[in-house]
């Protein structure tokens, strides 16, 4: 019968749960600045901080643990609105996420960086991009943010990358030996990002096809 042969594993994309407590932050060179910033809290040379970085540096993790610490709320800095403001501050400190020019009110960040200012709340905020760099239409926010404490993060170096490519394996349970860390390692942009994005069409392409995750599959998938 045409078409006939064993049938092809469906693959379902489930959620894969990653922890964000300090035990599981892996630390190196490129993150050392930030993590001892957060460890030195509430001894902060500024109320308001930022963290800067490349996407999946470690931003939100450490923003994660911070916020543990010091109980604080967090808000996606797009989604922030004067009104929000109050309310936001009430446990005296806050988490702004991705803080990106053009996609923020700016009149409800000048407000809440005052705010806690009057309040001596603490603010942590993370962003791709150095405040200073920001094009901002609002000038006494862009004086602000130009004056605002900025601690950064860089791309990880070869040691960190291998541990972060074991990581998110070991998320999702799924076993990996030395060969194909060393394939991905040669082969991918160094960032956590690339990493996790390789690990997750490895994953996905090994249960579709009912076979291992090896070199030989990495190879398969990204030359």
């Amino acid at each position: 019968m045409a078409g006939s042969g064993p049938p092809r594993q469906l693959a379902f994309t489930l959620p894969h749960a990653e922890s964000l407590t300090r035990d599981n932050f892996l630390e190196g060179p490129a993150n050392a600045a930030a993590l001892a910033l957060i460890d030195a809290w509430p001894e902060w040379p500024s109320q308001t901080m930022m963290l800067v970085g490349p996407e999946g540096s470690g931003k939100s993790h450490l923003a994660a643990i911070w916020a543990g610490e010091a109980g604080a709320r967090s808000t996606a800095a797009h989604a922030l609105g004067a009104a929000d403001v109050p309310d936001a501050l009430t446990t005296g400190a806050l988490v702004v996420e991705d803080l990106r020019p053009r996609e923020v009110d700016e009149r409800a960040l000048f407000h809440l960086l005052n705010l806690a200012r009057e309040q001596a709340a603490f603010v942590l905020m993370t962003g791709r991009m150095s405040p200073s760099a920001m094009d901002v239409e609002l000038r006494d926010l862009d004086s602000r943010l130009r004056a605002l404490p900025t601690v950064s993060l860089s791309s990880p170096d070869e040691q960190l990358f291998r541990a972060l490519i074991v990581k998110f394996c070991a998320d999702r349970q799924l076993a990996i030996d030395e060969s194909v860390v060393s394939y991905l390692v040669s082969r991918i942009e160094r960032s956590s990002a690339a990493a996790r994005r390789a690990i997750e069409l490895l994953d996905g392409e090994a249960l579709r096809q009912g076979r291992p995750v090896t070199r030989a599959l990495a190879a398969e998938l990204l030359r």
